[in-house]
């Protein structure tokens, strides 16, 4: 008799649920119309970055879920930073089982002086409101998960940290103080989930295993300055404008390679240039003036630490062909820093993915990292397997307008809940 084989598809080979996978899933299905009354509570509170009273008015409401659920508690103050709090929620069980972290971030871009402030429900599938996507609603789908597993014993045992920042939108500074118990929750850990937005494309879902980092840039230039009539004259020489318009330029020609980008996002030159830290600036000049100052800034996203590096030293050799009588100076802020795609990374999508089949949802591949931009899970995934985008689905992101779809919020909650009872096993 000959044998047969056949491959199956991951769905037809999945794990059946355990009886608390199963209770899981059904609590999940029951608490989602609380879920949504929550979300709707949590976003007509406003917490713009920099409303830190705001922020603390949500921190609060957050810490009382938290605590209902038998984690411990605590707020990290944002004060040194001029920012509101971060949220601590811990639940410690077996020193034997894994360590999941859990992270979001409970601020928006809309402040107080945002027209957009309310909930607005046009539809299940079409909710607006500001921070609905990012990322109150995956903050209520982080939240869902963890009532699914307390209603079916899934948390007994489990060591999980939940780090809820309050300045994600704009990190307050210096980042090294507003960063550190963040980077040291994450190396403390064994993975790492980030509830940041579902991506989905085209009607597929995917996992982001790996998203860019940021850095930005100060260029400025000196020049000497006088009459027009004496212009690239050995006394005079070229003057500001042409010296920073050829190093933009340079850059535009130079710099590209894949999975990097990097923008201009303001110039000036003339004289007395003064720029705010808001982005508001001024600058004086005529027309029969050579201009003596040019100040241009911009940013750089990169996927690996050596892209950034190897980025960083061909700028600089092109700001070292100056034109005649003028000198440019580069700076840099590192921002974020990159997630870049990992082994470990990739497991963990793959543990997703044995969820996916339980609940017999399509594989989901790895987004292209050039289609998400960067963000707090970046400041811990060099030290623990991470993933991002176990949050809402929806779009219009930093705009009035952002939405969300709420007939996807208890997919992602089952989603969550099956993976954090595994990997805590």
């Amino acid at each position: 008799m000959r044998t047969l084989l056949f491959i199956l598809p991951a769905v037809m080979l999945a794990q059946a649920p355990s009886g608390k996978e199963a209770a899981m899933v059904s609590a999940v299905d029951a608490e989602a119309p609380a879920a949504v009354t929550f979300l709707e509570r949590i976003v007509n509170m406003n917490s713009g970055t920099f409303n830190p009273a705001g922020v603390q008015a949500v921190a609060d409401v957050l810490e009382a879920q938290f605590r209902s659920l038998g984690f411990s508690t605590r707020q990290l103050s944002g004060a040194a930073t001029k920012r509101g709090p971060h949220l601590i929620a811990e639940l410690k069980g077996s020193p034997n089982r894994k360590r999941v972290l859990l992270i979001g971030h409970m601020d928006t871009v809309f402040e107080l002086s945002s027209p957009f402030q309310k909930f607005d429900r046009k539809s299940d599938e079409h909710t607006d409101g500001p921070g609905t996507s990012d990322m109150k609603g995956g903050l209520v789908v982080m939240l869902s998960a963890l009532k699914a597993m307390k209603a079916a014993g899934a948390l007994d045992g489990a060591n999980i940290t939940v780090f809820i920042t309050g300045d994600e939108e704009a990190a307050g500074d210096p980042l090294a103080v507003s960063r550190a118990a963040l980077i040291a929750a994450g190396k403390a850990s064994d993975y790492a989930l980030c509830f940041e937005g579902g991506a989905s494309r085209d009607g597929k879902d995917y996992g982001t295993i790996a998203r860019r980092g940021s850095a930005s840039w100060r260029l400025t230039v000196h020049a000497k300055t006088g009459h027009s009539s004496q212009i690239f004259s050995d006394s005079m020489g070229d003057g500001a404008a042409f010296e920073v318009a050829r190093i933009v330029n340079a850059f535009r020609e130079q710099l590209r390679e894949p999975n990097m980008t990097f923008s201009v996002g303001m110039i000036l030159s003339g004289n007395n240039i003064q720029l705010e830290p808001g982005g508001h600036a001024s600058v004086s000049g005529k027309s029969n003036i050579v201009p003596g100052e040019a100040l241009a800034i911009g940013d750089v996203r990169a996927l690996t630490r050596d892209q950034v590096a190897r980025v960083k030293d061909k700028m600089q050799s092109i700001l070292a062909k100056n034109l005649k009588g003028t000198r440019a100076e580069l700076q840099f802020e590192d921002r974020y820093p990159p997630m870049s795609p990992t082994a470990g990374n990739q497991a963990l999508l793959d543990k997703l993915n044995g969820v996916n089949a339980t609940l017999g949802q399509p594989v989901m591949e790895a987004l292209d990292p050039m289609l998400r931009g960067a963000g707090d899970i970046s400041f811990i995934a060099p030290y623990v397997d991470s993933i991002t985008g176990m949050g809402a689905y929806g779009g219009g992101g930093h705009a009035p307008g952002e939405w969300i779809n709420l007939t996807r919020q208890p997919l992602q909650a089952k989603r969550a809940a099956l993976l954090i009872y595994r990997l805590t096993r």
